[in-house]
């Protein structure tokens, strides 16, 4: 994966995060990240477009994404930490509609943004999370991988 794309989930986790804790509009948490450079994180570029598409996937697919996290999550959904909500809802947006992205890359993202953002030992528990969420939506993708690897 590209860092442009990584960087792009960085910056929407940072987005998603605001938007849950604010409820404000997301064009105007959107603008707010162009105006303050959150764009260039690290000094490295960030995939506006892709950024764009997450940040405002995930409000616009809440419902089912939120369903289909509460299969697998031990509390309400809205319990959830804060960030590892918002890493646990982009993930799931990017297995639902990320097709073309391979499930594990998606879970590895996952994973490293729970270390980057999270408390001591949220990865494990977005790994856990993640893993059944691929399970559900990339049953097939995962069974053909098994069989390659077989």
């Amino acid at each position: 994966m590209s860092n442009s794309k990584t960087n792009a989930r960085k910056a929407a986790v940072q987005a998603l995060y605001q938007w849950q804790i604010t409820g404000q509009n997301l064009n105007l948490i959107e603008q707010y990240f162009a105006d303050e450079q959150f764009f260039a994180v690290e000094g490295e570029e960030v995939q506006k477009g892709y950024f764009s598409e997450l940040f405002h996937g995930v409000p616009q697919d809440l419902i089912a994404i939120d369903e289909l996290l509460s299969e697998f999550v031990d509390r309400p959904v809205d319990a959830i930490d804060p960030v590892e909500r918002a890493v646990l809802r982009l993930s799931t947006y990017e297995l639902i509609h990320n097709i073309d992205t391979p499930y594990k890359v998606i879970i590895n993202e996952g994973i490293n943004l729970a270390k980057y953002f999270g408390a001591d030992g949220s990865h494990r528990y977005i790994n856990g999370i993640l893993d059944k969420v691929a399970q559900k939506q990339r049953a097939e993708e995962i069974k053909s991988k098994r069989k390659t690897d077989g």
